[in-house]
């Protein structure tokens, strides 16, 4: 029995995986549109870095004890930092004005005390809702959702972020690279990369027809995990066509988040692991991670607008955006000790169009509705589908391991 999983990042690996582990018999094949495995996990070993790995997309296990990557990454006995992660330890944090950022911080707990305690009996709202006319602190209000949802306050629901639960324990990572482990698991895999995936037929009540670049292939079943901007823009063809997914992931758009990565000359005067809160507001926002792992670089991340804006500008003019606002902390001179070493450009990637879900305000429960299976022969799992861990990578595993286990149920009886 033929199972198609579509999309070879963290969901369409976990659902392969589960799969054969479940049923060697079946023959599953991952259609990948890109060179590579991981999808929106990524690491890189940039030369300017000295061959240390760093994550153009996810790096942190969030929910650690309850994050099966993590799980994995232990049992591969890959190195894990335990450092606690810099926006958990306000010591670590490096400002213009501590007084300011000391205010600062405690407008911004009053902020998340408001979203967590929000009734949302009467119905759905923004983040925005939760700010005060006039309120000081805005921009670092905003800064908050560019990151968490790469959209604004206006644009990110309160009942998703009341929703979400990424699980027990502390964000932790490795130096190893967090894309490299994805990788690592897609490696005994039947993978055909380069196989863009343009229709999906399933009239026939007997097989799937899935019409790719390079030909035709047909299916008992198939697993679709492209990200949300895919199914919006219509960049597969259902047939008949399926108008509620089409519907749902548009309600769950990837905010924009991107990743540039410095390196910094003669880096021990820089504290390891200290985070500086660049330019922010509600045009996008900027941090700055020192020296992580102890490396030579500066881990730049830019979410919200400013993220697709330093995209479009390139790896030069991100730069220089960067140079300038780390020199109103470091002086003036301090540009001269930076050199690029790696980007990345998930807004306008062909195969992914953006960073991770959000949903907008009174969409929370698209989620629901991208999730549930047509016909029981085809499925939908990423992040996106994942009720209380969207926007994560485990989030990811756990929604293709629910699509794989209903396959598996199905085809119990049915001779593989």
């Amino acid at each position: 029995m033929q199972i198609i999983v579509i999309g070879a990042g963290g969901a369409g690996i976990s659902a392969a995986r589960h799969l054969l582990s479940r049923r060697p018999d079946l023959k599953v094949t991952i259609l990948e549109a890109a060179n590579r495995p991981g999808g929106r996990a990524w690491s890189v070993k940039p030369p300017a870095l000295n061959g240390q790995a760093v994550d153009l997309g996810c790096g942190w296990f969030h929910g650690s004890r309850d994050n099966r990557w993590f799980a994995l990454a232990r049992e591969l006995e890959y190195a894990i930092d335990e450092t606690p992660a810099p926006w958990s330890d306000p010591t670590r944090r490096l400002a213009l004005d501590a007084n300011a950022e000391k205010k600062a911080q405690q407008a911004l707990g009053d902020f998340f005390d408001r979203l967590h305690d929000y009734d949302a009996s009467q119905g759905d709202s923004s983040w925005a809702e939760a700010v005060s006319p006039g309120e000081q602190w805005r921009s670092r209000f905003e800064m908050s959702s560019n990151m968490m949802n790469g959209a604004s306050l206006k644009q990110s629901s309160i009942v998703d972020y009341q929703h979400y639960a990424p699980g027990r324990g502390p964000d932790l990572r490795t130096s190893n690279g967090y894309g490299s482990l994805i990788s690592a698991a897609a490696a005994p895999l039947s993978i055909e990369y380069g196989t863009v995936v343009q229709t999906i037929d399933h009239r026939d009540r007997n097989e799937i027809r899935i019409v790719t670049n390079r030909g035709m292939m047909t299916a008992a079943a198939v697993i679709v995990t492209v990200s949300t901007t895919i199914l919006a823009t219509e960049g597969i063809k259902f047939v008949p066509a399926l108008p509620e997914k089409t519907e749902a992931a548009a309600s769950l758009p990837l905010g924009k988040v991107n990743k540039l990565f410095l390196a910094v000359d003669n880096p021990e005067d820089l504290p390891v692991d200290g985070l500086y809160l660049g330019t922010h507001g509600e045009g996008g926002s900027v941090t700055y991670q020192l020296r992580p792992f102890g490396s030579s670089a500066i881990e730049v991340y830019f979410g919200g607008q400013l993220a697709e804006d330093m995209e479009k500008a390139g790896p030069e003019g991100a730069q220089n955006f960067a140079s300038t606002d780390l020199a109103k902390l470091f002086g003036s001179s301090f540009p001269k000790r930076l050199s690029f070493a790696a980007m990345s450009g998930w807004c306008n990637d062909v195969n992914i169009g953006g960073g991770y879900s959000y949903a907008k305000p009174g969409e929370a429960n698209q989620r629901q509705v991208l999730a549930e299976s047509v016909d029981d022969r085809l499925f939908f799992a990423g992040e996106a589908c994942s009720p209380r861990k969207f926007s994560t990578a485990h989030g990811a595993f756990e929604t293709g391991v629910v699509a794989a286990e209903a396959i598996v149920k199905k085809c119990q009886s049915s001779p593989a």
